[in-house]
């Protein structure tokens, strides 16, 4: 055999490793420029070249888009558990800078968000005085100052930082391992489905008992907003700063002037769950529902699965015939025997009424924002029934919902 195409190919072969070397070396330069315009006259000498395997995953951590976690502080130093699992779970403080808003002005949370120093970064609502209100809606003050901490908060993530998404945060929230893992993979979805308007890491029928934690990767669209972990684009704060409540502003993005027919994601299995009793609500749906809200532990790698069946058009095909398919049962049937292991079944409600008696049987939250039920999809709820997947539906003929039913 003729030894030319070998010598050849090795020639080629070391054209391509000496090239890749110099790209490497290029991007090096580039980057030492950068930091040197970036940094101060008398800074500390450079370190280090970083290794091979180092400089790949610093090009890229630079490609990954960055999302600012927004945590809404007020009077409660129990931040520090917020804040403690923030940065214990975040794989970059780069990509998730991690911004505490405080309102209150009160001195013993601000000292303990002051003791991360430059690992958070710590804005002040400035007017921390009452808000003008009704006579009627005194007792409402907490609500009227949340809302207006919250424009204002939104406000500096995408007005004066000019972030481009954020993921927002309650102070009483403690987060699950694949938090950021989950909002990173769900960031491009949002992007590119204008049926989408947030995504949430609440499922407000999260209860130990009412989930499958064996399926922690299922994801659903639901036309509830969740709330309480959230994540929103910079257009939606276009969109809803200009005509912001003045209070009550999460029932407020319930109705169907904001909403607009658009839905949020939402997760089988919490990826936050609240710890805060103390509150503007006085712990009202907490002992009977919030502090049973299941907290994910089992790291779910979102970033690494196809989620592309949540665009809507897809989600409506496979959803709607899966719900459909369902044998339908009455719920003593449901109640009496033994369940685990066995298929779907759907139970079907057909007013208000049997909704909210059949959720109240099945240990749901039953009430409606705008004819909507919590954690909901075209009037559909999917929940674990005694080990059983069980849908809660209206009739397949369903046409919309009905805001005179809350």
């Amino acid at each position: 055999p003729h030894p030319l195409p070998a010598q050849l190919l090795r020639l080629a072969q070391d054209a391509e490793a000496e090239l890749r070397r110099q790209r490497q070396l290029l991007l090096q330069i580039q980057r030492l420029q950068r930091r040197r315009r970036q940094r101060p006259a008398a800074a500390v000498p450079e370190p280090p070249p970083p290794s091979p395997g180092r400089r790949e995953e610093e090009e890229e951590e630079e490609e990954l888009p960055v999302i600012p976690v927004l945590v809404l502080a007020c009077d409660r130093s129990s931040v520090r558990r917020c804040l403690d699992k923030l940065l214990r779970y975040r794989p970059s403080a780069r990509r998730f800078p991690v911004i505490v808003s405080q309102d209150c002005g009160h001195a013993e949370t601000a000292g303990v968000i002051a003791s991360y120093g430059r690992a958070v970064a710590h804005i002040r609502q400035p007017e921390l005085g009452d808000v003008p209100v009704p006579p009627e809606h005194r007792k409402f003050q907490g609500y009227y100052r949340i809302s207006r901490h919250y424009r204002w908060a939104l406000g500096q993530v995408f007005r004066t930082f000019r972030y481009r998404a954020a993921i927002v945060v309650e102070d009483d929230l403690e987060v699950a391992p694949d938090f950021f893992e989950y909002f990173q993979a769900v960031l491009p979805l949002l992007r590119g489905d204008p049926s989408l308007w947030c995504a949430s890491a609440w499922n407000d029928n999260g209860r130990e008992a009412l989930v499958d934690a064996g399926r922690a990767e299922l994801l659903y669209r639901t036309d509830f907003f969740p709330g309480l972990g959230w994540l929103l684009l910079a257009e939606l704060w276009d969109e809803l700063e200009p005509k912001w409540p003045a209070a009550f502003w999460d029932d407020w993005m319930r109705q169907p002037e904001q909403r607009r027919g658009r839905s949020c994601v939402r997760p089988e299995v919490s990826r936050t769950m609240t710890f805060g009793r103390k509150g503007v609500s006085h712990g009202q749906f907490f002992d009977q529902y919030l502090k049973f809200i299941k907290l994910n532990d089992r790291f779910v790698p979102f970033t690494k699965l196809d989620l592309s069946y949540l665009k809507k058009d897809r989600y409506e095909r496979f959803f709607l015939q899966q719900v459909y398919s369902a044998p339908e049962v009455q719920l003593e049937e449901l109640q009496k025997e033994p369940a685990e292991g066995l298929g779907a079944v759907r139970l079907q409600y057909r007013g208000r009424d049997s909704f909210k008696a059949l959720a109240k049987a099945l240990g749901l939250m039953d009430d409606l924002k705008s004819g909507v039920p919590r954690a909901g999809y075209r009037g559909i709820v999917s929940v674990v029934c005694r080990g059983r997947r069980v849908f809660l539906a209206p009739p397949s003929d369903w046409t919309g919902y009905d805001p005179s039913w809350s």
